[in-house]
This record gives C-alpha cells, sequence and structure tokens, in this order.
C-alpha cells in the first residue's frame, strides 16, 4: 500500500517532496506499504488553509457543529472495524484489544464531545459582568502511535466542538489509523480547511507546527522527551501548550482480603497492550511481609497470558511497535538484571519459538529498589517491578517518588482508606481497584508527565479563551 497524500484544504494532495519510509508489520517485520513524510512547507499550506477557514467556522452556530460530529461519529461506527483492522497491523495490539478498547474508546471520545458541547455555557453572566468563552483558533496536534484512535479523538473531538481548526500530525508510525480518520473528515462534509493532516517526522513537520506563528496552540501527546521540543518550539510565539507525556505508575496494594485479587489484576493491567501505555500500572508497591506473595502470584498469571499472533481472537500480548522499542525494552530488562532485582519470570530475547516480530518475554521483577533504573525509566513493555513497603506511609513515599505523575493506583478493601492514600498521591487520576472513568474523567499529569487536562468538559476548555467583558 501507498500513503502518498495528505489531507489538506479538503483535498487530498501530493506532498511538497518526495520522501518515503516503509511502513512495518511489527509482528513478522515486513514492509507492508510506504508513507510520504511532509516537510515545512507542506505545514505551511496546512496552517494557511486552517486559518483561513477558522474565520468562517469560529462563528457557526453549536447546533451546526454538533450537527458535524453526529455525522463524524456516523462516519466512525461504519469505519469501526477498518480502525480494527488498522491498529492490529499497525502496532501489533491484539485483536481483542484493538475492537474492545482501542477503537472503541476513539468513539465513545466523540460521543462525549457531542455530550459536553450540549451543555457547555460559552456565554454566561458573573457577578454584573459577562464571561465568555472562544474557540482560540489554529491547533496542532500531534498524537503518538500506542493508542493512535483514542489520543487523536480526544484531542481532535473537543477541538472541532470548540470552534478551532486543526492540523494533524500522527505518528509516523501508526498512519493507517490516521488516514482512515482524514477519510472520515472527508466522507462527512467537514468544511474546507477545518480537519487537515499531514505526515511526517516530530523534528521535521513536529517542529515546523509547533514553532508556526500562525498556529494558536498546540495539543501534544508522547514522550516527556518530544514534549519539551514541542513546548520549545511553541516558545518563541508564545502560544498555548497542552502536553500529556510519560508515566511511571505506582500501584499499592493493601494488606487485606482483596490481595491476591488486586494483585492478579494489576499484573493483567500492565501487560494490556504489550506495556505500551503511559498510565500503566508499572510499580506494583507490596507489604513487605507479602511481597514472596506478590511474586508467585504475578508468577502464574504472566505465564497464562498468551504472546504471539495479534490477530488471533486468544492472543494477551503482541509484539512491541519496533524495532527501537524491541532494543530499549531490553536495554532496560537487562539494567534490571545487572542492577540486581529479582528476575521472577521472563527475562531478555523473543519467547520460545519466535523468530520474526518484536516480541518480548512479559517480565516481572522482584526486589525492586526506588532509585533502580528499571524503578525510574518509562520501559513501555510487559515488564513490571515489584517493590516491597513497610508501612503505608512508607509505600506513599515510593509511590511519589518518580519524576512522573500521570497517573497511580491504590487497592484494597477499605475504600475510605484507599481514598486517604489516593488524596496524597501526586499524580493526574488515581485509580481505586481499577476504576474508570472513561472518557469523562480529566485526564493529565503532574510534574514531567505534562500539563493541562484531556477528556470531557476540560477537554473543551483546552481549546478555549475564556474572555470577560464589564461595563
Amino acid at each position: 500500500m501507498k500513503l502518498d497524500k495528505f489531507y489538506i484544504n479538503g483535498e487530498w494532495v501530493s506532498p511538497s517532496k518526495e520522501e518515503k519510509i516503509d511502513i512495518i508489520n511489527p509482528s513478522d517485520e515486513t514492509v507492508i506499504g510506504t508513507l510520504n513524510i511532509g516537510s515545512k512547507e507542506d505545514i505551511d499550506k496546512a496552517v494557511e488553509a486552517a486559518r483561513v477557514a477558522f474565520v468562517k467556522y469560529s462563528k457557526i452556530s453549536v447546533p451546526e457543529r454538533l450537527d458535524l460530529l453526529k455525522e463524524i461519529l456516523n462516519h466512525f461506527e461504519k469505519r469501526f472495524e477498518n480502525f480494527v483492522e488498522a491498529i492490529t497491523t499497525e502496532m501489533g495490539a491484539p485483536v481483542k484489544l484493538s475492537r474492545t478498547a482501542q477503537a472503541a474508546v476513539g468513539m465513545n471520545h466523540l460521543k462525549t464531545a457531542i455530550r459536553v458541547l450540549e451543555e457547555h455555557k460559552f456565554e454566561y453572566d458573573f457577578n454584573g459582568y459577562i464571561v465568555r468563552q472562544e474557540p482560540i483558533g489554529v491547533c496542532g496536534l500531534i498524537t503518538p502511535w500506542n493508542w493512535p484512535i483514542n489520543q487523536t479523538i480526544s484531542k481532535l473531538g473537543p477541538c472541532l466542538a470548540s470552534g478551532c481548526t486543526a492540523i494533524l500530525k500522527p505518528s509516523e508510525i501508526s498512519p493507517l489509523s490516521a488516514n482512515i480518520i482524514a477519510e472520515i473528515m472527508d466522507a462527512a462534509k467537514v468544511p474546507s480547511g477545518v480537519f487537515n493532516m499531514v505526515h511526517g517526522l516530530g523534528p521535521v513537520v513536529g517542529e515546523a507546527l509547533s514553532s508556526h506563528k500562525d498556529v494558536d496552540m498546540m495539543s501534544f501527546t508522547g514522550s516527556t522527551r518530544g514534549g519539551v521540543a514541542v513546548a520549545q518550539a511553541a516558545a518563541k510565539t508564545v502560544k498555548r501548550v497542552s502536553q500529556e507525556l510519560g508515566g511511571k505508575s505506582p500501584n499499592i496494594i493493601l494488606d487485606d482480603e482483596k490481595f491476591e485479587q488486586s494483585v492478579s489484576i494489576g499484573v493483567q493491567k500492565i501487560m494490556e497492550n504489550t506495556g505500551q501505555s503511559c498510565n500503566a500500572p508499572t510499580r506494583m508497591i507490596v507489604p513487605k511481609t507479602r511481597q514472596d506473595e506478590a511474586l508467585e502470584i504475578a508468577k502464574s498469571v504472566t505465564e497464562k497470558l498468551i504472546t504471539g499472533d495479534p490477530t488471533q481472537e486468544k492472543t494477551d500480548i503482541g509484539p512491541l511497535v519496533s524495532q527501537t522499542q524491541f532494543d530499549k525494552v531490553q536495554r532496560l530488562i537487562d539494567s534490571g538484571i545487572k542492577a540486581g532485582a529479582q528476575l521472577v519470570t521472563g527475562g531478555l530475547g523473543k519467547p520460545t519459538g519466535v523468530n520474526a516480530g518484536y516480541f518480548v518475554k512479559p517480565t516481572v521483577f522482584g526486589s525492586v529498589e526506588s532509585s533502580m533504573e528499571i524503578a525510574q525509566e518509562e520501559i513501555f513493555g510487559p515488564v513490571l517491578s515489584v517493590i516491597s513497603y513497610e508501612d503505608i506511609d512508607h509505600a506513599i513515599r515510593i509511590a511519589n517518588d518518580t519524576s512522573y505523575g500521570l497517573s497511580a493506583y491504590v487497592c484494597g478493601g477499605d475504600v475510605d482508606k484507599l481514598r486517604d492514600v489516593a488524596r496524597k498521591i501526586r499524580a493526574g487520576q488515581i485509580h481505586i481497584n481499577y476504576g474508570s472513568g472513561g472518557t469523562n474523567a480529566p485526564f493529565g499529569g503532574f510534574k514531567q508527565s505534562g500539563n493541562g487536562r484531556e477528556k470531557a468538559e476540560w477537554g473543551l476548555e483546552e481549546f478555549l479563551e475564556t474572555k470577560a467583558i464589564m461595563g
């Protein structure tokens, strides 16, 4: 397949330069197509289209925007299985995860954007003056490969709901699903220039978008290193920057009757999506007196998971997305071994019998110290670090001993106690007994996990400027 067109100003257009990269299936390392990548010139064209379109689109009524979002949702539902296939092909997500989570959550973001737009008051009286919210302008959206539909629609839905126009730069690693999004925008007859998409590399297209004088806001999801680069480029024009970055989420397990269940589910959560989720509970913090029990449970659960062909319904764990990710995960597993952590299961190399594809062994480490690299660096693979605590205050200190603060987990039988612990953890989302707010809860991080919030009302307000009219 050839992805040789960008979507700019309501048309599929050829790039300004002829430069291609291979699209690789991570399950078998075969080249399945080529992707044309863009340049600053392509970004200039997309920004110009978005700037012109903003003048009219920012002024259309809420009912008109609602009709547009509902039409997009209609086409999304028609293409749902295409998304499932694309995600499984381009990043190796097991097909059952692609269907029940990856694509499904993306669709739910659209439904939430519609609900929020129906309910939001863009102008209201307050203490004798008028508070008014208006669309911020032209928005650059840079999205990752690990949850490509989820993260794209969580930005694009509220962006369009707000009255802003968009230039999407999807990850070059997951271009198939991004192209389907562009096809949906075209089929839904989104006004020309309101949605634009340019494929390309971060240091070229991402930098050009972030630094562009006519872009009013950047919304970025990716690594902390990438977020810093976007912020530095954006600083030249003092534009708003919203960042959802890396994580190293703690999972505090209390010493009570729910211990076995809490550990078991926690292991499954870290292995989901092959560990390639920024909010994965990668640090399991357990009572010192029950560490051996936790490791036995973790070993048993891990070794029952099926690693293999992601197109098969029985598969639990697919490949990592690329050779780069494979090499990184191998290096960090080796780091854990050399640091003296207890290798409970997994380890270096590919699973037995696997010759092709970026597959790794699901790995569990015990007796991990907070100072170890595997406890501090985001691994982005199916690797769990189990750390022991003396008492709950010690557990909280371990949880907060990280430069990240995206998500955290607290598990046990006493909900009041769990909530008390949750209040003391510096992270943007705290999951009690793996509870989730879905697409209706604010999502974003403390510290080096970023700034700003996505989803629901909070996601909409990222794309709005607030104006006070007095007198």
